[in-house]
Formats: structure tokens, C-alpha cells, sequence
């Protein structure tokens, strides 16, 4: 096998914006792992990338169970011994109207268990491969949501938290990272998939290309920086 592949591994790849990314970045000579916490439809969907030729294997990683993590980062670091890029693309879009204050509480930690903590276990458990070889990029797939003026307007109010705390996250991630370690959040816009529904105006497609341009960037590249089809925008 040859190891002088860059290595990217994507959480939530198994649909939606996941798998167009996992997609893009095996086009683009990635050897890319898609992790998902659902083994079945996991190796479905590598199969069918594989039938088009793509360098693509499957781990299973739920960002709910911290030890689900700790075995995916086990697993990278004993298969490939690198990690290249790092994109956290698992999420939960839960209540959709609700008041904060009068939502069951279950919801809000829920979505802040998968949205922040799976985020932050990820990286976590995974930015030592990283560190060891002085390289790495790290995407945090956010939303404009996120944005500290959403706090201003109620509603969707466990999903922004949870998108809020991620972009902290970035930011403080950004300031801790030695080398040539880079890590950005991406507002992928209103995307048709499960998760966005049918009347979305944008493609997966263009929605991986909006965060994939990240995968790459050279060490003058941003650092800790929030983006919205390459254009940094407000926090």
C-alpha cells in the first residue's frame, strides 16, 4: 500500500453533504475513510464508490460514544499511521421552532452532544496523528446559524448553541495548534438533503466544493477562520 497518499477522514459520510465530500476528496487522490456510526449503510456506500475506482474504506464511528471515537482513532493511526485532513461533518438539526426554555431539556443536550462534543472528541482523539507528522487540516462543517446575531432572533435555539459552540471551538482549537496545523469552520449554505429537505436551493456538490478548498490550502492559508463559499464572513 503505498503511505505517500494523503489520508482524510470525514464523519457522517455515508449521506448527504458527507458523502459528496468523501467523494470529492478520492477524485481529487485522497485516500479517504468514511466513518459513520450505521456499519450497513457505511460499506454501502463505500461499495458503490468503489465501484468507480475510489481509494475509499469505512470506519465505524459514532460521535456520541467517546469510546467509538477512541477505537476509529486507533484504527487510523495502526492502518495508515497519517492523518491529512479532518473533517467533522456528523450533525443533528433536532428541534426545529421551539423555544429554548420550554423545549424538553433532552433536546438541547443531545444536539450539543453530537454538534460540539462529538466535534471536539473527534479532534480530540485524532489531532495527535496530526501533531506527529507536523501537518493537517481541520474542517468543522458549522452553519451561518452559528453566527453570534442568530443568538438575537429565537427559534432553531439548540441547533444555534450547538453551532455557536463550535465555532468557539475553531477559534480556540486555532489559537492551541503548533506546526503547520490548520483548522476553519464552513457554513455550507441551505443544502437539499435529509437534513436540509427538498426545497434547498444548493447541491451537495456545491456544498463539498465550498468546504473542500480548505482540504488543501498551502501553510499561508487561514487559520481559525469561518467561511461561506470561500468568503470569510462574520462570527
Amino acid at each position: 500500500m503505498s503511505q505517500d497518499k494523503q489520508v482524510a477522514f470525514v464523519t457522517g459520510g455515508n449521506r448527504g453533504i458527507g458523502y459528496e465530500l468523501v467523494k470529492q476528496l478520492a477524485l481529487k487522490g485522497f485516500k479517504v475513510i468514511l466513518a459513520s456510526r450505521d456499519p450497513k449503510m457505511g460499506h454501502e456506500a463505500v461499495e458503490k464508490l468503489k465501484e468507480s475506482g475510489l481509494d475509499v474504506s469505512f470506519v465505524m464511528l459514532d460521535v456520541d460514544d467517546q469510546e467509538s471515537i477512541r477505537q476509529a482513532a486507533i484504527t487510523v493511526s495502526e492502518k495508515y499511521g497519517r492523518l491529512d485532513v479532518l473533517i467533522n461533518n456528523a450533525g443533528v438539526y433536532l428541534n426545529v421552532n421551539e423555544k429554548l426554555l420550554t423545549m424538553d431539556p433532552s433536546v438541547l443536550e443531545k444536539t450539543m452532544r453530537t454538534n460540539f462534543f462529538g466535534a471536539y472528541l473527534v479532534i480530540h482523539s485524532f489531532i495527535p496523528l496530526m501533531e506527529k507528522q507536523g501537518y493537517g487540516r481541520i474542517i468543522n462543517v458549522s452553519s451561518g446559524y452559528g453566527a453570534m446575531r442568530e443568538m438575537a432572533q429565537q427559534g432553531v435555539g439548540a441547533y444555534k448553541l450547538s453551532k455557536l459552540s463550535l465555532n468557539g471551538l475553531t477559534q480556540l482549537v486555532s489559537a492551541e495548534v503548533k506546526g503547520d496545523i490548520k483548522i476553519n469552520a464552513v457554513c455550507p449554505g441551505w443544502v437539499s438533503t435529509d437534513m436540509g429537505g427538498p426545497s434547498a436551493p444548493r447541491t451537495p456538490k456545491q456544498a463539498a466544493e465550498s468546504i473542500l478548498w480548505l482540504a488543501t490550502i498551502g501553510p499561508e492559508g487561514p487559520n481559525g477562520g469561518f467561511f461561506r463559499d470561500g468568503k470569510r464572513i462574520d462570527w
